[in-house]
């Protein structure tokens, strides 16, 4: 059986692109984690851009370390760190390589493999909540450092791809400030989200954290 243009791997060139252009492409898209155990795929409905060296907020803002090197390219490869010493969040690189940009993929409609995630997501109210949220995402699909610089730009069966879908309709895709970013990098309006999506996180400013008396 041939597979519909939607069921394609996104190339490589797609993610080649300013980190700009991609984060709201990128809505729409169908996010594939295969597993022994089975598949779970999502259509993506909340991202957000980081843009490396230009940006405060970016984990390669200060240059290149052990950590974030895998944002340094090539494009179309996952990039998963470890937050607060429980979660794992998932990003895509974004081109050119050498030059640090990366979509956190924030939350998404769980559309096949609903009973896996709802084993990994036990305190999840409903499905809507599945993966709303980067960590929830993570969880869901059971994304952990291992899957750091993986090639996404394969097709499904691959521990992680990322296909066609079917686009957001433009005129529905809105933008604003990214969740708990603080500084410099707080105004900037690299949220994207599908509007009045069940499956997107509420927005939370920066709370800064406090210090120890």
């Amino acid at each position: 059986m041939i597979a519909g243009p939607e069921r394609m791997p996104l190339p490589r060139a797609f993610f080649d692109r300013p980190v700009l252009e991609v984060a709201p492409d990128l809505l729409g898209r169908t996010l594939v984690r295969s597993t022994p155990d089975g598949p779970v795929e999502l259509r993506l409905t909340e991202v957000e851009a980081y843009d490396g060296a230009n940006d405060p907020g970016s984990h390669a803002f200060r240059g290149r370390t052990a950590r974030n090197g895998v944002m340094f390219g090539p494009p179309g490869h996952a990039y998963v760190y470890f937050t607060y010493g429980m979660w794992h969040c998932l990003n895509l690189v974004c081109g050119p390589e050498g030059r640090a940009s990366g979509v956190l993929l924030r939350a998404g409609e769980i559309q096949v493999g609903a009973e896996l995630a709802r084993k990994r997501r036990i305190s999840a109210r409903n499905d809507k909540e599945l993966a709303k949220g980067p960590a929830r995402l993570a969880t869901a699909l059971d994304i952990d450092r291992a899957l750091d610089g993986t090639d996404v730009c394969t097709a499904p069966g691959a521990p992680l791809s990322v296909l066609t879908g079917t686009p957001a309709a433009p005129d529905l895709v809105r933008s604003g400030p990214r969740t708990g970013v603080g500084g410099e990098g707080a105004p900037h309006p690299w949220r994207f989200w599908i509007s009045d999506d069940p499956t997107v996180s509420p927005y939370r400013a920066h709370q800064p954290r406090r210090r120890a008396t």
